[in-house]
């Protein structure tokens, strides 16, 4: 497997981009992305479980019943969220990009994502849309930049595999930044595939794939309304189809994760006011779930996330996140260490405190990517979950989020 350029734009058959039609009122911020498939595509999507959805997932989950879909169109500054006339907009979105690709509303993806609860005028998309469409091409930046709300980088990656002898490629963009603590989801996340796969296996993959990836990354503790992640699979690599499991499906799952995971990693790296990214590594847990619930707790923790913006080493705030995270676990055996590209050094053994240098451990922990090492010595199982850190930005920024 190797890593490639391109994004949603890296297999063959899409095309993408993004442009700014109104919506936010800084004309130098794209607000509006589409992405294009040739052919009609596998489609496979999750959502966030949180009782207030937006219309636009409501919408998107009708369209994708049949396992169908051909094109995404996605708006920024505007959640389309808690609005009486939300499921009249996102379907007037999808019938007028179907009319400009000349395709079934039906085969659209639709999302939005920025402020809950304010109304959405569908001019300024209605006239955004021939435009966009109209301009469609290589771009998966554009479409990147137009997802956009409180990201400050772009989140894009695309990767080649082999099924039997055909070249497959997948390629991702996501957004997300803040208000992330998802189920069934993160904020949103695009993924284009011209792997041939069935619609079946493809929602097998990515339901399965999610549990590992999205649903381990955490900014906030907030979950979205707007959460979704979607792939789209247009089989024009030619390969077999994808119809039951094998060698090809988890060739495809294998591929599916690396991306996922490299996202998930952008994502919690871009946290709102965030100065580093978090990687809490759990390993020799009695289950795998006891390891994914440890995991998740401790990235969680307001008070470690504070003290690894402060490059305190402050293990007691480990520990504490896994005592009252539920999860069966022996805090006898627990260790504790902290590493990063400036090294690593064991700070708790056994769930009791050693001597270690202080000097050393500030150096560790002022590395932009940390990662917290538990080990819970009480069997094999292991997970892995993402976080950031919590800053005085992050305050700031939510503070005058919607004014």
């Amino acid at each position: 497997m190797n890593f490639i350029d391109g994004g949603v734009c890296a297999a063959n058959g899409f095309l993408a981009n993004g442009i700014h039609c109104g919506i936010r009122k800084n004309k130098q911020k794209k607000d509006l992305a589409l992405i294009y498939s040739e052919k009609p595509a596998s489609a496979a999507a999750v959502y966030t479980i949180n009782a207030v959805k937006g219309a636009p997932l409501k919408v998107t989950k009708k369209h994708l019943q049949n396992g169908i879909a051909q094109a995404v169109i996605c708006n920024s500054g505007n959640a389309n969220t808690c609005n009486a006339n939300g499921i009249e907009i996102a379907e007037e979105m999808s019938a007028i990009t179907a009319k400009e690709l000349n395709i079934s509303s039906d085969d659209i993806v639709v999302a939005s994502t920025g402020v809950i609860g304010q109304p959405l005028n569908i001019e300024p998309i209605a006239a955004g849309i021939p435009k966009l469409a109209k301009s469609l091409g290589k771009n998966s930046v554009g479409a990147a930049e137009a997802i956009m709300t409180t990201d400050t980088k772009i989140k894009e990656i695309a990767v080649e595999f082999k099924i039997g002898d055909k070249i497959c490629k997948m390629g991702g963009i996501a957004k997300g930044s803040g208000m992330i603590h998802p189920d069934m989801a993160t904020m949103l996340v695009f993924i284009t595939t011209d792997c041939a796969i069935s619609p079946n296996m493809l929602q097998k993959a990515l339901s399965g794939d999610v549990n590992e990836t999205f649903n381990m990354l955490s900014i906030d503790g907030d979950t979205s309304t707007n959460d979704m992640v979607t792939v789209l699979a247009n089989g024009m690599a030619q390969n077999e189809e994808i119809t039951e499991d094998g060698t090809a499906f988890n060739v495809f799952m294998k591929a599916l994760n690396t991306l996922t995971v490299h996202l998930c990693r952008s994502i919690a790296a871009d946290g709102e006011g965030a100065t580093k990214m978090l990687e809490c590594k759990v390993s020799n847990a009695e289950t795998k779930e006891t390891a994914k619930i440890v995991a998740k707790s401790v990235v969680c923790s307001s008070l470690l996330k504070a003290a690894m913006f402060g490059a305190d080493a402050n293990w007691g705030r480990v520990l504490c996140a896994i005592g009252y995270s539920k999860a069966n676990v022996d805090v006898d055996k627990i260790d504790v260490a902290f590493k990063s590209k400036a090294g690593s050094i064991l700070v708790c053994k056994n769930g009791a405190g050693i001597d270690f240098s202080e000097e050393v451990a500030k150096t560790v922990l002022s590395e932009e990517e940390i990662e917290i090492l538990v080990d819970l010595n009480s069997g094999v199982e292991e997970s892995t979950a993402w976080g950031c850190d919590l800053t005085y930005d992050y305050v700031r920024i939510n503070g005058d989020y919607r004014t």
